[in-house]
């Protein structure tokens, strides 16, 4: 299924995914944990979701983020 993401946010949730703090996922990224942030909550708008665990277990049971 075509995910609703922007490519950072798919970047982001991919990573959240994985495990990765947002502190994690904004040095790998080149970020700022703000910025990792903002993104998470553009994913959360698009998603009606609250927290990173419901986002991605969304996006993983939608098939949106590869395992």
């Amino acid at each position: 299924a075509k995910h609703p993401f922007s490519p950072r946010e798919y970047e982001v949730l991919a990573l959240a995914a994985q495990g990765l703090t947002n502190k994690e996922i904004a040095y790998r990224l080149g970020l700022s944990e703000r910025t990792v942030q903002f993104h998470m909550n553009g994913a959360f708008n698009k998603t009606g979701t609250n927290s990173r665990t419901e986002v991605v277990a969304l996006a993983l049971k939608n098939g949106w983020l590869k395992t």
